[in-house]
């Protein structure tokens, strides 16, 4: 038997006697919340019902350059409407897991979106805002996220005691195991809002022993002050908690250039480099960096990869990369090893882009047991 078979049998005996253990972890996600349009891009349509779409980003590509001193017409059509937002599709995949999850963010003020609904089945949730908008143009080499962010303005710490209040923030976060804070990006003033949990909400923590993951989401379009502030931020959330930070590949490259790493080259090799120099920069517990075909993560000096699933025909991608989050953050929770966590994460975004909706803990064991992991 191979050891990734072997790896995944382990992992799948884990995960099938986790359901019960799994109902006790405790969650907090926030803070951001969007409606995602899942969109195809029409290439040429024969009929009212019938079109080829279009394949690539590059193919778009090629087209909106073509059109430079011109115009020219973009028709997407409407797939899916659903739930978006980093925070909302992890906690969502958490609660599927089987964990309990408070959500507080961008999911609707005063009243909850409708988009939000089948959250509000499985969590808690409170908004302290409107939601975002994305129309999430899929391809078959990527995605396009067109985004309109200004009701995230409102995400603020004085925004956030007055609509879900300081006491109730404390005592939720004091009772998590896992916290995440995700899409540092399109939240205007996040930094200003770690800023004042370090100095009034942390101190005032018992000591526990709790997971702190933090995913930026992207971070091309801020300015390399607004990153380096958030990295040192992130490296201040130690005393409390065992700080995991995520990236996908992009946004691991862009983070070496923040930090000044050299990368030279861009291939699987320099990557793991990469995310090594990135961990000596950085002082965090773990860093996890998740390509579309396979994860690593980088932790006390060690790195690990493993080997995920690679779909050629995803039935959805917008939300994969926060569904690998949550499957990773469930391993470590879980006490897996630190190749089970990845091959958890991996599962779990593998599931999902397949079926188009968040797995279970026994879909997981099953899907890893069939070795199609």
């Amino acid at each position: 038997m191979s050891p990734l078979a072997q790896l995944r049998n382990r992992c799948a005996a884990a995960l099938q006697n986790a359901p019960p253990r799994v109902a006790n972890i405790r969650a907090f996600v926030g803070f951001d919340g969007f409606v995602d349009e899942i969109v195809h891009v029409v290439d040429r349509r024969h009929d009212a019902m019938r079109y080829d779409r279009v394949p690539t980003l590059t193919r778009l590509g090629e087209r909106v350059l073509a059109a430079a001193g011109k115009s020219t017409n973009i028709e997407g059509v409407v797939q899916q409407v659903k739930l978006g937002g980093n925070g909302p599709i992890m906690a969502n995949a958490l609660a599927v897991l089987g964990l309990t999850v408070t959500y507080v963010g961008a999911v609707g003020w005063p009243n909850l979106h409708p988009v939000f609904g089948e959250l509000a089945q499985r969590a808690k949730i409170f908004g302290v805002a409107e939601p975002g908008h994305t129309d999430a143009l899929e391809f078959e080499d990527g995605k396009l996220m067109l985004t309109k962010t200004a009701s995230l303005n409102d995400v603020t710490w004085p925004v956030l005691q007055k609509r879900f209040g300081r006491d109730p923030l404390l005592a939720a976060l004091a009772e998590s195991d896992l916290v995440g804070f995700v899409n540092w990006t399109m939240i205007p003033f996040m930094s200003d809002l770690w800023e004042a949990l370090l100095g009034e909400v942390c101190p005032h923590l018992p000591q526990a022993p709790r997971t702190l993951f933090i995913d930026l989401a992207d971070p091309q379009k801020r300015t390399v002050a607004d990153m380096r502030r958030a990295l040192d931020l992130i490296q201040r959330f130690g005393p409390w908690f065992q700080v995991v930070l995520g990236l996908n590949e992009k946004e691991a490259w862009g983070i070496a250039g923040v930090l000044g790493v050299d990368t030279p080259t861009r291939d699987r090799a320099a990557l793991a480099r990469t995310a090594q120099a990135i961990a000596q920069c950085v002082k965090v517990h773990a860093l996890v960096v998740h390509p579309v075909s396979y994860a690593l993560a980088v932790t006390e000096g060690t790195l690990v990869e493993v080997e995920g699933p690679y779909e050629p025909n995803p039935k959805i991608t917008t939300g994969a990369g926060d569904h690998f989050n949550a499957g990773f953050c469930l391993g470590r929770l879980l006490g897996l090893d630190l190749a089970s966590a990845l091959l958890a994460g991996v599962s779990t975004s593998g599931f999902y882009v397949r079926h188009a909706r968040s797995p279970s803990v026994a879909d997981l064991s099953a899907l890893l047991r069939q070795g199609r992991s």
